[in-house]
């Protein structure tokens, strides 16, 4: 055998990591198990990363703790923060006394409803939900502040852009929205300046 046939490696070296983690399809996978029947070198490669494999099975198949819920985590772990002048602190999975009254929805406009959540009167800022009925238009409008909206439901086009639940847009202020149109019908989450002027 020459020099260059033993210094070079076996091209199929490389997936060995990959057929031990399991991570090749079942052609591949089974590709590489025959080679490994017959190819020294691999087999070698693959009784290095036996033992890392094997951690790794374990570890991925071992049950976790089910995390406690969102809610309850976020009561303890506030109800631990002491505060100047504060009353007693909330147990977990004590209700909040209703300071605040859920808001109605209105009608802005035919098809448009909004819900608003809060106005900021010192920075003219206003956070509302908004819900456009199927092929309805949001008016052209110019932004006095920043703009920003994240999509909820259904399908939302600004200008040539198309949003889908989960979709974040920003918008600068001095910026303009010429069409804002909903085919399906949708619902964001809107903050906005309480200044922005409809064309």
């Amino acid at each position: 055998m020459s020099a260059r046939s033993e210094n070079k490696r076996c091209e199929q070296a490389q997936l060995v990591a990959c057929y031990a983690l399991a991570m090749l399809d079942g052609s591949e996978a089974d590709s590489m198990a025959a080679h490994l029947a017959v190819c020294s070198e691999c087999q070698r490669e693959y009784d290095l990363v036996g033992g890392l494999t094997s951690a790794l099975s374990a570890w991925r198949d071992q049950d976790l703790p089910r995390p406690a819920p969102l809610w309850d985590s976020l009561l303890q772990r506030i109800s631990k923060v002491p505060q100047k002048g504060a009353p007693a602190a909330v147990a977990p999975g004590a209700a909040f006394a209703p300071d605040w009254s859920e808001p109605q929805w209105q009608q802005a406009a035919p098809g448009i409803t909004c819900k608003l959540l809060s106005t900021d009167e010192q920075q003219k800022v206003t956070s509302m939900l908004v819900r456009l009925a199927p092929g309805i238009s949001y008016p052209p409008h110019r932004h006095a502040g920043v703009e920003e909206m994240f999509l909820l439901e259904g399908e939302l086009w600004i200008e040539d852009r198309k949003l889908l639940p989960g979709d974040f847009n920003r918008a600068a202020p001095g910026t303009s929205d010429q069409r804002v149109y909903s085919e399906t019908g949708c619902m964001c989450l809107l903050i906005t300046s309480s200044l922005d002027e409809l064309r």
